[in-house]
């Protein structure tokens, strides 16, 4: 006779194929399904158990081995999963309050097992034979990157939100007329479906400042995408009373064919209503959207926070001794890559906070590149890419499905998602003390950056504003020469408040907590794009090893008579010369001239923030 557990998971696989249904309940036997638990929630709110150490089992692998499912203590963890039924399904799963009460199957936070189950069954994409396991890969369509141009915030006149939110081309305001619209759109579409997915989770590793965000989704694989993605929940206990503090209602397969009427940018919308919690996203399938939605919220609760609290994006690391680093940088310039240490364990690779206590991760999960992606430049991402992950649009090749991801003839910004304990290295509290250092990346194409540069705090607030790095022929088409790109504190898309706001923050950190700010280039050496060579990734690497270990401070300084950082004399397993790039021109006068340019680049940036904030931070900028 069956359990009453087994019983359970039996209906749940019912629900997606007979012939599912049996290879789930084998599944369930074996020691790589998770089980399910329980059937519905309620009682009081409590914190995910995922915070406290003593939760886990400290569990490494030899790198270089691939392993099953089977050998996850932290896969066989995650067990909330619940399915409801009848005509009271939306009812038990908490979604009835938003409207959405057709649904008879409603499938909540679903085992890892089960949802890749419900992925085949639906023929929601394709399985690939990764070189560590076959990972569950999508399409999403004509939309492979963020839709910024489609992302609204309703301006509730006279709330907080009004108040405080940066509004211009990042924070476009809309109407809280067209939000209802939208918002009784997606409930109807949801109320003519038989089944959805509901994902209960959390965001903020530290309980103190953690949100409970709500996902509502029509597809197994978008469920998978924020279950990766987000913190999840390791058993229903930990969701009993979970009331969400906002929800996403995510329509991709819905369009607003009225965004003429709607003063929109297109029919594609992702419309976030901060005072009713609640976002609604229409016409794009990708990923992204659902991620740092959240993101830009936490960006703006953080900061409003007693006493306020600073959100980044950045990666970041702790090594032994419980010395935490940070990594700021945009796309491309190694912030992935250099966060990843052997001799460091990995807190998170993009979003992270950082109050009373320390650092701590938003997120469950990274969200990585793939293009080029190779196990000798990425050997952490290259190996997470195993059953549980997610890979979004990277081309397949062959009758196995080979992943192919140096082919970029759909998109350059091929992803994978994967939950992070597929990281070796991992830091299982996911929380940890005040960074010592904080390092700036930037891939410089003009040249013109040192490989390691130590900055004052007034300097770390500018260039944290400034967000610098370069474009490249070939990032983006039309380009065929380098272009400055500047975002403001390397996360412009994502901020919700001004950018100085996040600067006072910065500042009040690191004088707080004595922290020392660098910058790092990952980019050109000896002349431009074209003309020198990029930095070696040896030697980006020697930087930032001196900078967390401490021998940097043993070397003297020169001054840059430019931008006034200060330039290290030496540096261990780094040649001298190129640590001053001036000297690695063959002319010094066509860097002094390339210097200038950019500099001016800089201060031109640099206007626009001029009179905000309470200190005009542009006199610690280059000096022409």
């Amino acid at each position: 006779m069956l359990s009453a557990t087994s019983r359970i998971f039996l209906r749940t696989a019912t629900g997606i194929g007979g012939k599912t249904a049996l290879k789930a309940l084998v599944a369930r036997a074996a020691p790589c399904a998770s089980t399910l638990a329980g059937s519905s929630v309620g009682g009081n709110a409590t914190s995910p158990k995922v915070f406290s150490p003593s939760n886990h089992i400290q569990w490494k692998r030899p790198a270089t081995t691939a392993r099953a499912p089977a050998d996850d203590p932290a896969r066989g963890n995650y067990n909330s999963s619940v399915t409801f039924t009848g005509s009271d399904a939306c009812e038990a799963a908490g979604i009835a309050g938003l409207g959405i009460t057709s649904p008879s199957t409603i499938y909540k936070n679903q085992t890892f097992e089960q949802l890749f189950q419900h992925e085949v069954a639906n023929n929601e994409g394709k399985i690939a034979s990764a070189e560590y396991g076959e990972t569950f890969t999508v399409d999403t369509g004509k939309f492979t990157g963020r839709s910024p141009k489609d992302k609204w915030i309703v301006k509730n006149i006279g709330s907080d939100s009004d108040a405080n939110i940066d509004w211009g081309k990042v924070n476009q305001p809309t109407t809280p007329e067209v939000f209802d619209e939208l918002y009784e759109k997606a409930v109807k579409h949801f109320n003519s479906l038989d089944k959805a997915y509901v994902f209960d989770g959390f965001c903020g590793a530290n309980p103190k400042s953690q949100r409970k965000i709500r996902f509502v989704h029509e597809m197994a694989w978008q469920q998978h995408f924020v279950t990766n993605m987000f913190i999840r929940a390791n058993d229903p206990s930990d969701l009993e009373g979970f009331e969400p503090d906002f929800t996403v209602i995510n329509a991709c397969s819905q369009v607003d064919e009225d965004w003429e009427r709607h003063g929109l940018n297109s029919e594609v919308a992702v419309v976030f209503n901060i005072e009713k919690k609640c976002a609604v996203i229409f016409g794009t399938w990708y990923g992204g959207e659902n991620k740092k939605g959240i993101f830009s919220l936490m960006n703006y609760w953080l900061p409003m926070e007693n006493p306020p609290q600073f959100p980044m994006h950045c990666s970041a690391n702790v090594g032994k001794e419980g010395d935490s680093a940070l990594f700021f940088g945009l796309s491309g310039t190694g912030k992935t890559t250099l966060s990843a240490d052997p001799h460091r364990a990995l807190i998170g690779d993009d979003e992270h906070g950082w109050d009373e206590e320390g650092v701590f991760n938003f997120e469950g999960g990274c969200y990585a590149k793939t293009i080029n992606l190779s196990e000798e430049t990425e050997p952490d991402i290259y190996r997470a890419i195993h059953r549980d992950a997610m890979l979004e649009n990277v081309a397949l090749k062959g009758e196995n499905n080979v992943p192919d991801y140096f082919d970029v003839s759909k998109t350059e910004n091929g992803r994978v998602s994967y939950p992070i304990f597929h990281i070796d290295n991992y830091h299982e509290p996911q929380h940890a003390g005040h960074p010592k250092n904080i390092i700036f990346l930037s891939c410089d194409a003009f040249g013109v950056l040192p490989p390691i540069a130590k900055l004052a705090p007034e300097q770390a607030m500018y260039h944290f504003i400034s967000g610098y790095t370069a474009k490249v022929a070939g990032t983006e088409r039309g380009i065929t020469e380098p272009v400055a790109t500047f975002s403001a504190c390397f996360g412009a898309a994502f901020l919700t408040h001004c950018p100085t706001r996040y600067a006072e923050l910065l500042k009040e950190k690191l004088e707080k907590h004595n922290a020392k700010a660098w910058i790092v280039n990952s980019g050109w050496s000896g002349g431009p794009y074209g003309v020198g060579k990029r930095m070696a990734i040896k030697t980006t690497r020697s930087c930032v090893d001196a900078i967390l270990d401490g021998t940097i401070e043993n070397t003297t300084w020169t001054k840059d008579p430019v931008f006034g950082w200060d330039l290290p004399a030496s540096i261990p397993n780094v040649d001298d010369n190129v640590l001053n790039p001036r000297n690695t021109w063959p002319d010094p006068k066509d860097y002094d001239a390339a210097e200038r340019k950019l500099a001016e680049m800089y201060v031109k940036n640099f206007e626009k923030y001029i009179g905000k904030g309470n200190t005009d931070y542009s006199q610690f900028g280059p000096k022409l």
